[in-house]
Formats: C-alpha cells, structure tokens, sequence
C-alpha cells in the first residue's frame, strides 16, 4: 500500500507540473494576453501599457515569469486577481462550497440511481426494462448538457413555473429551503447524464460478475437468489466503480462549469468563464491548479481504495 502510494504522489507532482507549465504558457501566448483589458481602457496610451506591464512583472520573459509564479505558488501565494486585487485563493474558497454542494448532491443521486438501474438491467438482461434503459442511456449522452439545462429552463421555470430560473438563492432569503429549491434544476441536469454513465458501467460489471464459476458455484449450493445477487454479484461488481468514481471528476468539473453558467450557479466553473472573460488569468491559473489538485485527489483515493479492498492490486 505505502508504495502505491509514494507511486501515484509522485506521478500526481509530475502531472501538477505539466498542467501549470502548459495552462500558464497557453494562456499567456493566447491573443491580447494579460494586458488586453487594460487595452480596452478608453485613452490608455502604448506609453501607459508598456508602465503596467513592468509594474506587474509582464515585460519580463515567459519563463521567467513563470518560474516566479510557480515559486510563489509553492510558498502558498496564489497572487491576486487582475479585477479587484483581492487574493486569487480566497476568491476560490469562496466560490468553493456551491461547487461543492451541486457536485456533491449531483454525484450521490447520479451514483444511488445509476447502480439500481444498472443492477436491474444486468438481472433483467434482454427485457423490457433493459431496453428502455438503453435507450434512455443513449438519449442521456446525446444530449448536451447546456442545451438540456436551457429546455429545463424553459419548461420548468418559465412554463410551468415550479422552480427558479437560476441563481443560489433568492435575494433577501438564503434559507436552506431556498437553496434546496434552486437546486432542483441544475442537479436534475447534472444527474440526468451522470445517470446514463454509472448505470451503462455498473451493468456491464454485473454482467461480468455474474458469468463467473463462484457465482455459479453459490447457486449450484442453494443458496437464496438475494443472497448471491447482493453479497456476491453486487458485492464484487461494485469494485470497478470506486475507479470510476475518480475517472468521473473531470466530467463532474466539466458538467458543473456548463450547469453553473446556464443556471447563473455562483460556483468555481461561473468564476472561471467570468475571468476568462475579463482576461484576470492569476484567477484562471488558480482555477486550473486548483481543478487538477482536485482531480489528482480524487483519482488518488480512488486508487487507494481499491487497493485497500482488492488484495490483487496491493501484490
């Protein structure tokens, strides 16, 4: 255990490092670069620019500008946003917990319907539940999620008006109740294609299980359908998810970036499109870092549970 993990920290800082050097560079050589919202600024002169550019280190070499800020980021200074100077890291953690909540609330509805619907279509392989399953799989992961967000907006806010439209919560509220009611739409978003993955996976794998000679062995002893369909079928066929629970956060990040900008979410995915927006790249790079350390993270523990349950993986 102790050497798959000092294996996977150490390829988790070699990635860290690959995606900061590619982020910072591909952002900075991107057209206009950091100073294109000064630019914009009406009568700022070449004279002005070039100021602020030496002010804030950007007439300096890209590589040498990158080491200073990867420095500084290694000493816990994330540097400070473009747009109101405040400190890149405390814009994040304040941004954090709705991330946190829509992705949270998202993941264990996804997962908890995903697996009964996959379990269901394994044992009831080739009938009606089955193919309707499929199908609504297929029809899941076709859709893009910022189309599906704007139909529920449509439907649900604007037609029948049952939720809001958007935000966290309404304005002189923020009870928990509020915050639940703003929920429902963009956690049904997300759910609705999360569903569709952990289902189509978590069928497979029980199928799989299922073919197997102890599967066949328990039933040849007698032993009760239930029985060998939740302590051994399910049981084992839920190995390969706890993998796929680390693989699905990017999609998780990706999904949240999309639900957050249709339904004005106030989380990291919001921050990141509005900072793209305004060119304010210390708030970007911190994103980007921030996103993969998450990532990294979770694909991590995600090994090591594994690991921890499975003996094989551990010889």
């Amino acid at each position: 255990m102790l050497n798959i993990l000092i294996q996977r920290l150490w390829q988790s800082l070699v990635l860290l490092l690959l995606v900061s050097l590619i982020g910072f560079f591909a952002l900075n050589l991107a057209p206009g670069g950091p100073l294109s919202q000064f630019s914009l600024t009406p009568g700022m002169s070449q004279q002005a620019l070039d100021r602020i550019a030496g002010q804030m280190g950007l007439n300096r070499p890209l590589p040498v500008q990158y080491v200073d800020w990867l420095g500084h980021l290694l000493r816990g200074d994330w540097g400070r946003s473009y747009r109101d100077g405040q400190p890149v890291l405390s814009i994040i953690i304040a941004h954090l917990p709705a991330t946190l909540l829509l992705m949270v609330t998202s993941t264990l509805l996804s997962m908890a319907i995903g697996v009964w619907v996959g379990i269901r279509s394994a044992v009831r392989r080739g009938q009606l539940f089955d193919h309707i399953a499929t199908i609504a799989s297929m029809i899941a992961l076709s859709i893009p999620t910022f189309w599906f967000g704007l139909v529920a907006i449509y439907c649900f806010a604007l037609k029948l008006q049952w939720f809001p439209a958007g935000n966290m919560y309404t304005v002189g509220d923020g009870s928990i109740k509020d915050v639940a009611w703003h929920l429902v739409l963009p956690v049904l978003v997300l759910t609705f294609v999360d569903v569709a993955i952990w289902s189509r996976y978590m069928r497979s794998a029980t199928l799989e299980v299922i073919n197997q000679d102890f599967i066949k062995t328990a039933r040849a002893k007698g032993l009760a359908p239930r029985r060998v369909l939740l302590k051994h079928v399910v049981g084992n066929a839920l190995l390969p998810m706890i993998t796929l629970a680390g693989m699905q956060l990017p999609t998780l990040l990706g999904g949240a970036l999309v639900a957050e900008t249709v339904f004005t979410w106030p989380g990291m995915g919001r921050l990141f499109l509005d900072s793209l927006g305004y060119s304010d790249y210390p708030v970007v790079m911190g994103l980007l870092m921030f996103s993969a350390l998450l990532v990294l993270l979770g694909n991590l523990l995600a090994d090591l549970l594994t690991a921890a349950v499975d003996p094989r993986i551990r010889r």
